[in-house]
């Protein structure tokens, strides 16, 4: 379980959030741009520094400032996908992939059994040694949640995820990210702006507004707030345009009691 109170002094606003995460679940962080939501990861992964609050993994304080506690972000087992999915145009699939093992300096025999059995559950073993420059959108998608998971994450980050898929793929790549998610099991949070991403793989929608949670629930409790704006534009005309989520739950920012995984 993820557990995250934190506070960041931005330039237009000052960002305060607190949310939990549970075991195999899905949350989807969903607002305007310049929100705060790419933030709230950064501030999870160690990327940036709170000025105050505590982030807590499992059993693990990664960051406390009472306590005086900041974990290094390559020490805090966690998958981040991001945006662009920064993998290194310059290396190959299997160079990219095994990258985080070799930076811990995990031995060569089992970076290269660990990256082939990643690369095999992505079926991109036959991509291995292919430069990275020369994927489609998805495949590189793939390849960046295979970096991801090869390291054995204790809870995945996912932004935007789907941004740089063609839209003709979307689908396909979306049910595939699921069962990806599902079959971590780990907690999981996804940064999106897309409405089939947010019914397609969150447990829960949360709401921020100028880094505030105004709003956290079930995906069809927090898309039937029509009278806000974003839900507005963001779920569009009718019930959310004809699409319902996989496992919708009822609960709150702390995560709901009746909480079923993916």
């Amino acid at each position: 379980m993820l557990s995250v109170r934190a506070v960041r002094h931005l330039r237009d606003f000052t960002l305060d959030v607190t949310l939990s995460v549970r075991q195999g679940e899905t949350l989807v962080l969903i607002g305007e741009n310049g929100a705060g939501k790419s933030t709230v990861l950064n501030l999870i992964s160690g990327i940036l520094t709170p000025d105050a609050g505590e982030i807590v993994l499992g059993e693990r304080t990664l960051y406390s400032s009472e306590e005086r506690i900041d974990v290094p972000a390559e020490s805090r087992k966690i998958g981040h996908l991001f945006q662009s999915y920064a993998l290194f145009p310059h290396m190959t699939v299997f160079e990219n992939v095994a990258f985080g093992l070799r930076c811990r300096k995990v031995p060569r025999p089992e970076i290269a059994s660990s990256v082939a059995n990643q690369l095999a559950a992505m079926n991109l073993a036959d991509l291995s040694d292919v430069n990275v420059g020369r994927l489609s959108g998805g495949q590189r998608q793939r390849v960046a949640l295979a970096r991801a998971l090869v390291l054995d994450p204790d809870i995945l980050l996912l932004d935007e995820p789907l941004a740089a898929v063609d839209m003709r793929a979307q689908g396909a790549m979306r049910k595939e990210l699921h069962d990806r998610i599902r079959n971590a099991g780990i907690p999981c949070i996804v940064v999106t702006h897309n409405l089939g991403d947010a019914l397609e793989l969150g447990n829960r929608i949360c709401l921020i507004e100028e880094g505030r949670v105004v709003a956290d629930g079930a995906p069809e409790e927090v898309l039937s707030m029509r009278d806000n704006g974003f839900i507005a534009s963001f779920a569009g005309p009718g019930p959310h345009n004809g699409l319902m989520p996989r496992a919708p739950i009822t609960g709150h920012c702390g995560g709901p009691p009746d909480f079923q995984p993916l």
